[in-house]
């Protein structure tokens, strides 16, 4: 039995957390990275950055994005890190096949999104912490899958909303905490997502296009697709297929960046509930859904997400853990993509103090006032209490000044760059380090303790976006009151890829 197998058999989760300098802290994490560009980049990079990191090997199905890294690498002044010297694979499961030689600590999880959870429940069951790109995982099946194994396996986990880390997000979680805007009733979210393909366009011309494409060269389109069902290959977008595209990311079809408009590798536009959520969701103490509803989908149908939906959660009233002895009231969440604005008096009002409508956003609705966020990271927000006419930043407002402070501010970045210690804050957890949070019971902001429940509540979402009228949901269960919605908790395995 090495050390690895050890502690993580034998602690529990705080308790390895808050005993892992037993050991000794390891002079540097030996991360394996899954996902080499895009999102994967933006997720390694910052680690290897910080100094905490040997990169000890690269997964990537498109073996050209190496080469695309190594140029970013060299603009960005590391010249002496050689990609071409570290282990390639260009199927996960080969990596994590050898993943007790390369002597792996730690994996990010940067891919497609149904791949999030059979990469990392395969690492957890050897013991490796793992960060993984937000959502966690594609279905409400793999995520009850992912938590069992995260906690019998005693890892730690980061996904990767990583406006979690931003000191403002988290003063803002406080304010909403203390109840400053007493019952909280109503939640209204918007996004301009999609901005990539998706709809009736890109479902009629997938079912015109049965013949595959030449398989880009560098391109394992079998290791791309992994779990999901086998498909032909397909490129670009016909000039006329009248696909929707308004940031005119491209023409790919499914890679790259494309898939997240399938049903079969994203959620859609609900990724962005990831962000956007996260601030009500920690603010005010939502964990159980007890019931969904999509009241509103724009070209629906089985292939792809629709170009615009609504979805309404409705989070049971629940003691809070922020205050103990407050009972909170039922909060009703509404949720608008494809650039829909909620049609509500009180955002004309605390929209009073900008120029123009925002075009992602949130407002929070209770007894005592509303506060509303203008960023996609809970970062910005406004408040306005009862019978004020314009909205004031929170850290201006004397309401919100005067609270105290109550969750730890992260560790600054020795790295810098946008968020960049919501890395730091997993690898120095992984060599334990840092402040363990009571909300998650980790030296992690965004593990399990949070990010479960979060990403369940989303997931759910989902499922209504395909579903006709009121789901109930029980979390215990992890069922639906419906058959048809209980069809889709689970993701289609391809066979030699189950996990």
């Amino acid at each position: 039995m090495n050390r690895r197998s050890f502690v993580l058999g034998t602690a529990s989760c705080a308790t390895f957390a808050a005993n892992a300098s037993f050991w000794g802290k390891p002079d540097k994490v030996r991360l394996a990275v899954v996902g080499v560009m895009g999102k994967g980049f933006s997720d390694w990079f910052p680690m290897v950055k910080s100094g905490k990191v040997t990169l000890v090997a690269i997964c990537d199905c498109d073996r050209g994005f190496i080469e695309r890294a190594q140029v970013r690498l060299y603009k960005e002044g590391y010249r002496d890190l050689d990609l071409s010297r570290i282990p390639f694979y260009s199927d996960y499961r080969r990596l994590l096949d050898d993943a007790d030689a390369l002597k792996i600590d730690a994996i990010t999880v940067s891919t497609p999104t149904h791949t999030h959870g059979s990469i990392a429940i395969m690492a957890m069951k050897k013991g490796i912490h793992c960060f993984v790109q937000m959502p966690l995982v594609r279905t409400l099946w793999e995520l009850d899958y992912f938590g069992k194994t995260a906690r019998s396996n005693k890892v730690i986990t980061q996904m990767g909303n990583q406006g979690s880390c931003l000191d403002a997000f988290r003063r803002n979680v406080e304010i909403l905490n203390s109840g400053v805007l007493g019952d909280v009733t109503e939640v209204h979210i918007w996004t301009n997502r999609p901005v990539w393909p998706q709809g009736k366009a890109v479902a009629d011309w997938i079912k015109g296009h049965p013949k595959a494409d030449n398989i880009r060269f560098g391109l394992d389109w079998n290791a791309w697709l992994a779990t999901a069902k086998e498909r032909p290959f397909l490129s670009v977008y016909s000039d006329d297929a009248g696909v929707y595209d308004p940031w005119k990311l491209g023409k790919n079809v499914y890679h790259t960046f494309s898939w997240r408009g399938f049903r079969d590798f994203g959620i859609g536009a609900l990724e962005m509930a990831c962000h956007m959520m996260n601030l009500p969701f920690r603010g005010l103490e939502l964990y159980n859904v007890s019931d969904v509803e999509c009241t509103y989908t724009r070209e629906r149908n089985e292939i792809s997400f629709p170009m615009a939906s609504s979805v309404r959660w409705t989070f049971a009233a629940r003691d809070s853990k922020c205050r103990p002895g407050v009972r909170l009231p039922e909060v009703r969440v509404y949720w608008y993509d494809g650039a829909q604005m909620p049609n509500i008096d009180r955002t004309r009002e605390l929209i009073s103090v900008f120029s123009e409508i925002p075009t992602t956003g949130c407002i929070i609705s209770g007894s005592k006032g509303d506060l509303m966020c203008v960023d996609d990271y809970g970062g910005k927000c406004y408040i306005a209490l009862a019978g004020e006419m314009s909205a004031q930043d929170t850290f201006k407002h004397p309401a919100c000044t005067a609270i105290p402070r109550s969750i730890p501010f992260s560790m600054p970045s020795q790295s810098g760059g946008f968020a960049n210690s919501h890395y730091e804050e997993f690898l120095n957890a992984v060599q334990g380090e840092g402040a363990i949070y009571a909300e998650t019971n980790s030296r992690c902001y965004s593990d399990i303790g949070h990010s479960i429940p979060f990403v369940e509540a989303i997931l759910t979402g989902v499922v209504a976006q395909h579903v006709n009228g009121k789901l109930k949901w029980n979390s215990m269960e992890k069922r639906f009151d419906s058959v048809v919605a209980n069809d889709l908790l689970r993701p289609y395995i391809r066979r030699d890829y189950e996990f």
